[in-house]
């Protein structure tokens, strides 16, 4: 019979506290690999949830390496500002390099170190979320956890480094090179790819803080889910939501989840709809640069994306032209339905995959012309041809009254709720 004991989340991490008693062995510290785990929650560890003694092996099996705070800044030149990558809500990104040479078994890679920020929006909480996900999930559309840091009161994650950085950087920084049509879709493949992983899992993970500066690109452009510190496990069971203070950022949370606090993998998929509508538009979730009616890219947009002919207004214009026609109005289809305002129709994330698949390989593209003018009549020319390609444009537009090949499995009961019948949680939203 199994040895029963109560858990704390100090008994996980140690080194996060000065000994009481003798130094503990070194070997020890290191996480070792077990052959098989189940997968711990946050829940049980931030509770006194009495547990079984080979489920307190915990994160044993991950393959994390635990690193010293001197480890890092040796591997960071001391954090050096030339070794800056970034900063978001959990705090400032370095680069820096490890090989066996610093840990026995380090792969030699270069890898992006998270340095939390004591006085930043996030805390210890969401840094403890994260080691407990990553460290024990493991697929290729998730940024992989390398190891942590945890002395006193420094927090720091050390993951492999992604060369292209985040998605929103790619997007919408300034004098970046527009992303190609069949990358666009290959990123949301992969983005969608990874939530599916979460959503099917044995114990579901709701990702709840889905969008563009989380999703990381490798150097051959494969997205890959990173920023745990708000995840949440899944309803399971007999369990339709979790009930939980809304958190996420604006422009992406569902509207749903920030009027009731329900959180569901619906949620998830309300705000992959958002980032399909950016990688559609090139335009930011929330913008408020643009005049008021523009600020909210979902309900500015949404009434649109089934008409191809006002959509093909608003698609990004960086793309030239360069793009399958087709290819929109599906994924436009598609964002259509992820925003449903009634979680129940939307799709859920593996038929979302189904329908964007198709896309990346589509091969009605639309090549623009590239003319050089040499003659003073130029500008009669210039019109000229842009008159054929417009020409070009209508004879390939589907028909606005096509019916949509899209269609999704309709398991549950279509009820209302009356609007007096919620009462508004109380919300934070992080802005983009």
């Amino acid at each position: 019979m199994a040895v029963k004991k109560k858990v704390r989340w100090q008994d996980y991490f140690p080194n996060c506290f000065k000994p009481e008693g003798p130094k503990p062995d070194p070997k020890k510290s290191v996480l070792k690999q077990q052959a098989s785990f189940q997968r711990i929650s946050l829940s049980d560890l931030s509770s006194s949830t009495v547990l079984s003694e080979d489920l307190s092996a915990s994160l044993v099996g991950s393959n994390l390496h635990v690193f010293t705070l001197q480890e890092l800044k040796v591997i960071t030149q001391n954090f050096s500002p030339s070794n800056f990558l970034g900063e978001g809500g959990f705090g400032p990104v370095y680069k820096g390099f490890v090989d066996d040479k610093l840990k026995a078994g380090l792969k030699a890679q270069p890898v992006a170190v998270k340095l939390l920020d004591l006085d930043g929006s996030q805390g210890h909480r969401e840094w403890l979320t994260e080691v407990i996900y990553l460290g024990q999930l493991r697929h290729p559309n998730l940024v992989k956890l390398i190891g942590y840091c945890c002395e006193e009161e420094h927090r720091l994650l050390v993951y492999e480094y992604m060369a292209r950085g985040s998605l929103e950087n790619q997007l919408f920084r300034r004098f970046s090179v527009s992303l190609p049509w069949p990358t666009r879709m290959k990123i949301a493949i992969g983005a969608a790819k990874g939530l599916a992983f979460l959503h099917e899992a044995e114990k579901p993970v709701i990702f709840r803080d889905f969008k563009a500066s989380n999703i990381l690109l490798d150097s051959d452009f494969t997205a890959k889910l990173s920023d745990f510190g708000l995840a949440k496990d899944g309803p399971e069971g007999d369990d339709t939501h979790v009930s939980t203070r809304v958190m996420g950022t604006q422009g992406y949370a569902a509207p749903e989840y920030i009027l009731t606090g329900h959180l569901t993998a619906a949620s998830d998929v309300y705000s992959f709809g958002v980032l399909l509508l950016e990688l559609l538009t090139g335009r930011k979730s929330l913008d408020k640069t643009r005049s008021q009616r523009e600020q909210n890219l979902a309900e500015w947009a949404r009434p649109m994306l089934k008409s191809p002919r006002k959509f093909g207004r608003i698609i990004d214009p960086r793309l030239e032209g360069q793009y399958s026609e087709l290819g929109v109005q599906k994924a436009a289809e598609l964002a259509y339905h992820c925003l449903s305002h009634r979680p129940k129709l939307r799709p859920i994330i593996s038929e979302v995959i189904k329908v964007l698949e198709p896309l990346k390989d589509l091969e009605d593209l639309q090549i623009g012309t590239f003319v050089f003018a040499v003659s003073t009549d130029s500008d009669n020319s210039s019109k000229e041809i842009a008159k054929k390609k417009e020409l070009h444009h209508h004879r390939n537009r589907p028909s606005e009254g096509a019916k949509s090949p899209l269609s999704f499995t309709e398991n549950a009961r279509q009820h209302d709720h009356s609007k007096g019948s919620y009462s508004p949680a109380n919300y934070r939203l992080k802005r983009s």
